[in-house]
């Protein structure tokens, strides 16, 4: 029977359970068992569902604050009407999202921060219910959530922070194609554009000044734009900063500024299927386990994959597996003690250099420097020498430490914001992470959306766990 008649009456339930049993009774012991079970499965299906304590007090709490304010506030999402055992013994209260399991606990302390007294606040200071630092797919996406539960985000977009302009590392990018909606690809500068216009349309605020640091020892939480006193506070902020590639300079290799983004990448998922490298050499830089996962995936549309190994003692720091694979790969060559000195691009036909892409690289020796440079030619060199978690306005200065300590966002060695796994809850309660700033596994536009997603739920069901309606 379709489950369409869920939340029928009593009444009616009962007769249609009665009329299935007293036929069932007729039937043979093997048959009548059947039926039994069927209707009871039936009768579980016809039932109302049962509201649990957990959701009613949710709700009750929503209520009671709706009521006792000045202006109508808009009810409780459904994605906020039950609480999360595992977050909470951690330290976390959040409304758990339908029937999905639980995430797991943090694997780390986390700390509630005491609510910051009224008569703190300056006369005329802004508190906003969320506020969003970054500019990538992660913060707008947590931004375009955030303003459609009414939450009226402001979303400090920086200026030239970490040195990349807003929009974060894909306005250095030209086309993606591996973005889902643009069959036709979209440069990474238009996209990071739409993204923005979406993000005010639906009702966020945006600041282009970048966050010189913030203060998470009491809530709301301070946070101090550059060349400014006054702080803006939050009861929820989103971490979103993304993270930096390392790349090298002029300084490090001639040619390097002009053949950016014209065969000069930092993400060979991003760029590697390009048709500029398919069937040609490419080269990649490093000698860890990205840089084996890069030549290993250049592989597959590469001619040949040249890994450029710094180290002058032959060593790679990849681990065993990986090299094994490396080793097996006929595609890919190893360049031992190798570091590129010049980038020099394609020759015309004429025999003039064109800036158009890079046609070769210059290498020299890292274990004899009395060696002579020697030229390689490849379509692409890929950068794998690691990433930049974009992090340095959360570390707390010396004469600050002590104080600030139990209040201070957990780190990973790599300087990467700690969250619990699944989710974007951080070591402060009240303060979520997401993108590339907390992720260095993925590092994919696509992902920092779906985790900027998932930090504007975690900030939503939170703020209803502790009461704040907007």
């Amino acid at each position: 029977m379709p489950p369409l008649v869920r939340g029928a009456s009593a009444a009616a339930t009962t007769a249609i359970t009665s009329t299935f049993t007293a036929r069932a009774t007729r039937l043979a012991p093997a048959v009548r068992a059947a039926a039994t079970a069927a209707s009871a499965l039936l009768a579980a299906r016809l039932s109302p569902p049962v509201v649990g304590p957990a959701v009613f007090t949710s709700h009750a709490r929503s209520l009671s604050s709706s009521s006792s304010s000045s202006s109508a506030s808009p009810p409780p999402s459904s994605s906020s009407s039950s609480t999360n055992p595992s977050a909470a013994s951690a330290g976390y209260s959040l409304g758990a999202a339908t029937n999905a399991p639980p995430p797991p606990p943090p694997p780390f302390p986390v700390s509630s921060p005491p609510l910051r007294p009224a008569a703190d606040l300056p006369a005329g200071a802004e508190v906003h219910p969320v506020v969003i630092v970054g500019s990538g797919p992660a913060a707008h996406t947590a931004a375009i959530y955030s303003a459609r539960a009414n939450l009226r985000p402001l979303l400090f977009e920086g200026f030239m922070a970490a040195g990349v302009a807003a929009g974060g590392q894909l306005t250095t990018t030209t086309d993606i194609e591996n973005f889902p909606g643009f069959p036709s690809a979209v440069a990474g500068p238009e996209l990071m554009d739409r993204m923005r216009a979406q993000s005010l349309h639906h009702g966020t605020s945006i600041r282009t000044e970048t966050v010189a640091r913030v203060d998470l020892s009491r809530r709301p939480f301070a946070i101090y734009p550059e060349d400014q006193d006054a702080p803006v506070f939050a009861h929820a902020l989103i971490i979103a900063t993304g993270a930096t590639a390392r790349t090298l300079t002029d300084a490090d290799m001639r040619g390097a500024a002009a053949l950016w983004q014209r065969g000069i990448s930092a993400c060979a998922v991003c760029d590697g299927a390009a048709p500029i490298f398919r069937n040609r050499p490419v080269a990649v830089l490093g000698g860890g386990d990205s840089a084996a996962e890069e030549a290993l995936f250049l592989s597959r549309y590469a001619s040949a994959v040249h890994l450029l190994v710094r180290s002058p003692d032959r060593r790679l720091r990849a681990s065993k597996l990986m090299q094994q694979r490396l080793r097996d790969n006929p595609k890919i060559h190893f360049e031992w003690a190798s570091r590129p000195v010049e980038a020099r691009p394609l020759a015309a036909a004429d025999g003039s250099p064109t800036a158009v892409r890079l046609g070769s690289l210059v290498l020299a020796s890292t274990a004899d420097p009395a060696a002579p440079p020697r030229e390689l030619p490849v379509a692409g060199l890929f950068y794998a020498i690691g990433h930049t978690p974009n992090t340095a306005f959360l570390r707390v200065d010396a004469a600050a430490a002590e104080s600030a300590t139990p209040y201070r966002l957990q780190l990973d060695p790599d300087g990467y914001v700690r969250t619990a796994p699944g989710t974007s809850l951080t070591s402060v309660e009240g303060v979520f992470a997401a993108g590339d700033v907390q992720d260095k596994r993925y590092r994919q536009a696509v992902t920092a959306a779906g985790s900027g997603c998932m930090a504007a739920l975690d900030a939503e069901r939170w703020l209803d766990a502790q009461g704040l309606h907007f």
